[in-house]
């Protein structure tokens, strides 16, 4: 500020929204972040803009996950001020992903989608949530994202369940399962089974629902996870 550098004190602004919002002072991170966006449209820095406009979005998504998981609340079954910091999540995500997209910048396009698909989830817009989520994947495959692609996965089961397409969640979750063994990553391997066990006993297919919770339960008996 004292030498009028405006371009450094946007990105300082914004990194000090960020850190704000780690530590949870929500409000302050809002002030710090909008203070980002304001310069970076100021000085038409269409990089930055987009920048602010996902932290941004960030900030609401975290201060509206941290004020419902104090509560235990359903995706779509939320108290209005938690709604609200979610509604304003989405409504930045949108606007980062147009600016995104106009700039061609497809691994900041996959990074909005992946947020606004769980945005839309925990509101209980789960086509829309569908909807993102598809788009995340496309684009962690175009990446070879082998980690995006698998949460996409995971996400998008979540999503059906939700829908009440459990043959659909299924196959998934079998997609999640397949490239968890692939990373080697035994935690998701696990819950990738534990949400295939769920999902069977929904579609009262028991058999497989019991072999995917022995599963479950073997790798957690491995993982010494009480």
């Amino acid at each position: 500020r004292t030498i009028g550098d405006l371009l450094g004190e946007a990105k300082a602004s914004g990194n000090l929204g960020n850190t704000l919002k780690v530590l949870g002072n929500f409000e302050e991170a809002i002030v710090c972040c909008q203070r980002h966006l304001d310069i970076s449209r100021e000085l038409n820095d269409k990089v930055g803009e987009a920048r602010a406009l996902y932290n941004l979005g960030n900030v609401y998504h975290s201060k509206g996950k941290n004020v419902a998981n104090a509560g235990t609340h359903d995706p779509g079954e939320l108290p209005d001020d938690v709604k609200n910091a979610l509604q304003k999540a989405a409504k930045y995500y949108e606007e980062n992903l147009s600016i995104v997209t106009e700039l061609g910048d497809r691994a900041a396009q996959g990074r909005a989608f992946g947020n606004l698909g769980n945005t839309h989830y925990l509101l209980g817009n789960f086509r829309s949530a569908v909807l993102a989520h598809e788009q995340r994947l496309l684009i962690a495959k175009e990446f070879g994202d082998k980690s995006a692609e698998r949460r996409a996965y995971s996400n998008l089961g979540n999503a059906y369940i939700f829908l009440g397409e459990f043959g659909t969640a299924a196959e998934y979750y079998r997609r999640t399962l397949q490239l968890a063994r692939q990373l080697k990553d035994r935690a998701v391997e696990a819950q990738a089974c534990y949400s295939l066990g769920n999902t069977y006993t929904l579609l009262q297919d028991y058999e497989k629902a019991i072999d995917y919770h022995l599963k479950h339960l073997v790798i957690a008996q491995e993982l010494h996870d009480k």
